[in-house]
């Protein structure tokens, strides 16, 4: 007997999420599907499962006759078309909280690589150079640190720098100073956050008001020597601004997990000496992924019966 709901899946989905479709749907893992097979084919199907790869915009919306919901397996949606979504009463949904650890540990991650050097001595290492007197780094400890978006991320951020001695400022347009300092910050407007930073890391959404956030006028209103990290959007950050800062000394170093454009390749930016590369990997943790599978699968089969939904973006 066929499942009453039919769920294309586009870019792979843990078997725990796939488990949750098994008594009431049809799970169609279609993972790399092209983009004019997507439109093909999902007239068939009333919910739909994406990562980043897959761009459901207004012609799969348009497609879609059939389509009830479209899941995001991760935070960010802007590969969704939400203003087409909701002109077609498509709801869409996401899972916010699911790679909240993954994301801010490797921000982490990629901030003590920055300061230690250490892509930079495994490289040498595996040369057979041992560079030594060459690496020397900077400590966390004492430092300032500005975090730009105060959400889950953001705030777990926070917390663990303030475990490495560091002192949080917190800038987020949508939380009140009193929700800001709950979550581990002083609350201070951007022009002081970019003024008083040792570091800078950024845990907000692409949209129109934070693309090109971090330009050439507010880099130049940081302090000369600043860090910045970005395991967020690619776009939120300026790369021909940020790439000038870099040459020019206003900024130090940058450690970057995502680009304007993925894969960027080996542009000028991804191979500054100064600059950590990685290939948008923050939610890449096996315990992430499993928990961001399971949560969607559970949502979109939520929105599918009609029952009440914890996290529905429109």
């Amino acid at each position: 007997m066929m499942s009453y709901w039919k769920v294309m899946i586009t870019d792979g989905l843990d078997a725990q999420g796939q488990a949750v479709f098994a008594e009431s749907a049809q799970a169609d893992d279609k993972t790399g599907i092209s983009a004019d097979e997507l439109l093909e084919v999902v007239a068939d199907y009333q919910a739909l499962i994406v990562r980043g790869r897959t761009k459901v915009n207004a012609a799969v919306f348009e497609a879609a006759i059939n389509l009830k919901v479209v899941g995001r397996a991760g935070v960010g949606v802007d590969n969704i078309d939400l203003a087409a979504a909701q002109s077609h009463g498509v709801t869409v949904v996401n899972a916010p909280t699911a790679t909240t650890i993954a994301v801010a540990e490797h921000t982490l991650a990629l901030m003590l690589s920055l300061v230690r050097n250490i892509p930079r001595a495994d490289a040498t290492m595996k040369s057979g150079i041992w560079d030594k007197k060459k690496l020397v780094g900077s400590e966390l400890y004492g430092k300032t640190l500005g975090v730009i978006g105060m959400g889950n991320i953001g705030s777990g951020v926070a917390q663990r720098c303030t475990a490495f001695g560091m002192h949080i400022l917190g800038y987020d347009p949508f939380l009140d100073a009193e929700k800001i300092q709950a979550r581990g910050a002083d609350p201070v407007d951007l022009n002081e956050l970019y003024a008083r930073s040792d570091f800078i890391t950024l845990h907000i959404p692409l949209t129109p008001e934070t693309r090109n956030l971090i330009n050439g006028q507010s880099i130049g209103h940081m302090k000369r020597g600043v860090y910045l990290i970005c395991a967020a959007r690619g776009g939120v950050i300026d790369e021909t601004a940020l790439l000038h800062a870099l040459e020019s000394g206003q900024v130090a170093g940058a450690a970057l997990d995502v680009f304007v454009s993925e894969p960027p390749g080996l542009t000028a930016l991804v191979a500054h000496p100064n600059v950590v590369a990685a290939p948008h990997i923050g939610a890449q943790t096996e315990e992430a992924q499993e928990r961001a599978s399971f949560d969607i699968a559970e949502e979109v089969l939520k929105a599918l019966n009609g029952e009440p939904l914890r996290w529905k973006i429109v």
